[in-house]
Parts: structure tokens; C-alpha cells; sequence
């Protein structure tokens, strides 16, 4: 497949925008499974792939009304039951009334729409990992999910760590990798808003069966991990580099997600730059 699958992805959405496409339909017109593109949507463009679709096609209706196109005729044309519904879902996105839209000209919504720019031509380093069944022990909680800037939320959970809790994350600390790592799982897939939670967690991984009071103890099934160490500015060069194991990497290798579920660590230095891995598990290709 040459280009991005994402590229393919949003290609296809364009060319069924008055469909409505599902986001299962999307990732089998575009080879990947669902949960590969929820991810990269949700790691590039910042938002699931339910609500690009959705404000994606507002977009062009907006572009239709100001064209001089009806709010009836357009309200059929993206597929909407009733003018009255189409009036709703266009307000609740702008703040506007679709029969006003003539009249706003340029004060509109500027157009919702995602350019993927794939440059290639530079190979991801990375290193396949076979490991056994582990446990995650850390504090944990469910957090809003947040794609820029620092989430308050995560930065809370770091800061709430007591002494005892460090002290005993080091002792359970016996396998690799053997760094302090943050780990998400557990996203709300059906969210239509940015509104939605996944679980986050602040530990360590360990083989033991049992922590110390105040720590979760969370099951890791055996599995396959892809494990990309970046060094650079930090945090940008892991969330560079995040970005193009979504966009570029999964498009070019014989392997696609076996979850939605990434661990984390980074060794930052007095300088701001740090050495960083993403350890990401994966199965290969059917």
C-alpha cells in the first residue's frame, strides 16, 4: 500500500463524506484493523475517528451553505433524517444556524480537514521483544483524555506519590524494562467528544504477586513488543516520534497493533533533552 494508511483512510472518508462511513468500514476499505486507525487518530489528528467524520462533514456542509446551497438541500445531501436535526448537530458544532451561515461569510468556522505529511525516506529505528507475562505495580486512575500539552491529571497522580510508594516500586522493580514507566489502556472507544477517560498508570514492571499497600498490581499477558528508543528534546522528540510509529511505521511493516496499550519511560537530562523508549505491543499480520 503505498503512502499512509491514514492518508487511505482520509482519502476514503472524503469520497463517502454524505455516507457517513463507519469507522469499521473506514478500516476495512483501508486494511488496518480498528483499533490500529482509532489509535492514530486519536495520537495525530487529536480526536476519535467518530467525531472527525462527523465534524468533517459539517465542514462541508458549511462550505456548501456558503456556496449559496439550501439548508434543506444540504441537510439531505450529508444525510441527516430532518432539517431540524441537521439545524442542531450545525449549531452544536459552530454556535451558529445553518440558515445564517450566507450571512457570516468568512466570520465561519474555518474548514475542518487532515493533511498527513509522510516524508519517508528515514528508517524508525526499533527492536523486536519477546516477553513473558508480567505485572505493571504503580498508582493508577482513570484520567481525561488529553493529546497537548502536560495532562493535569497524570501530572497530579506523579505528584501524589508518597515515599513509601517509591521505595516500594524500587524493590519490585526486577524486569525489563527496568525504568519507572507510564502506561494508558482502557480508552472510552465510543466517545464522539474529547471528553473521554482511559486509564493511566505510574509504576513499575515486576514478576511479583503481590505489592505493598497504596499500589495496583496489573496483569500484562505474554505478548510481542516493538521498542523504539529516541533520544532528543524532550518531550517533543517521543511525541515525534509516537506520531510517525502511527502514521509511517504500522504502514510499512509485516505487524499492526495487539491492543491499545503503550508503555513509556524517559531519562531526562539536566539540559532538557532525554533518552526515551515506546514500547508498543504488536502481532503480525494475518
Amino acid at each position: 500500500m503505498p503512502g499512509s494508511y491514514l492518508e487511505h483512510a482520509l482519502d476514503y472518508i472524503e469520497c463517502h463524506l454524505a455516507e457517513a462511513p463507519t469507522i469499521e468500514e473506514v478500516a476495512q476499505a483501508t486494511g488496518v484493523t480498528v483499533e490500529q486507525l482509532r489509535a492514530a487518530f486519536l495520537l495525530i489528528a487529536g480526536m476519535t475517528p467518530a467525531r472527525y467524520i462527523r465534524e468533517r462533514r459539517l465542514s462541508a456542509a458549511a462550505s456548501d451553505l456558503m456556496a449559496g446551497g439550501s439548508v434543506t438541500e444540504v441537510a439531505f445531501r450529508y444525510g441527516y433524517d430532518s432539517v431540524e436535526g441537521f439545524s442542531r448537530a450545525f449549531r452544536s458544532w459552530c454556535g451558529t444556524l445553518p440558515s445564517d451561515v450566507a450571512q457570516l461569510g468568512s466570520h465561519m468556522r474555518s474548514p475542518l480537514h487532515i493533511v498527513v505529511d509522510v516524508k519517508g525516506g528515514h528508517l524508525m529505528e526499533y527492536r523486536i521483544v519477546e516477553k513473558d507475562a508480567f505485572r505493571l505495580a504503580g498508582v493508577m486512575a482513570r484520567v481525561p483524555m488529553q493529546f497537548e500539552g502536560e495532562n493535569p491529571a497524570i501530572a497530579e497522580l506523579a505528584r501524589d506519590i508518597t515515599g513509601e510508594q517509591r521505595a516500594e516500586m524500587n524493590r519490585l522493580m526486577d524486569t525489563e524494562p527496568r525504568r519507572v514507566v507510564n502506561a494508558s489502556w482502557n480508552s472510552d472507544t465510543n466517545i464522539q467528544e474529547e471528553a473521554g477517560e482511559l486509564t493511566h498508570l505510574i509504576g513499575v514492571p515486576t514478576i511479583a504477586r503481590s505489592a505493598g499497600e497504596g499500589l495496583a498490581l496489573v496483569e500484562v499477558p505474554a505478548l510481542t513488543w516493538a521498542v523504539f528508543p529516541n533520544e532528543g528534546q524532550h518531550p517533543e522528540t517521543m511525541q515525534q516520534t509516537t506520531a510517525r510509529i502511527y502514521a509511517e511505521w504500522l504502514a510499512e511493516v509485516p505487524w499492526e497493533l495487539d491492543g491499545f496499550r503503550m508503555l513509556s519511560f524517559s531519562d531526562v537530562r539536566d539540559d532538557g533533552t532525554a533518552y526515551s523508549e515506546i514500547w508498543v505491543p504488536v502481532r503480525r499480520k494475518a
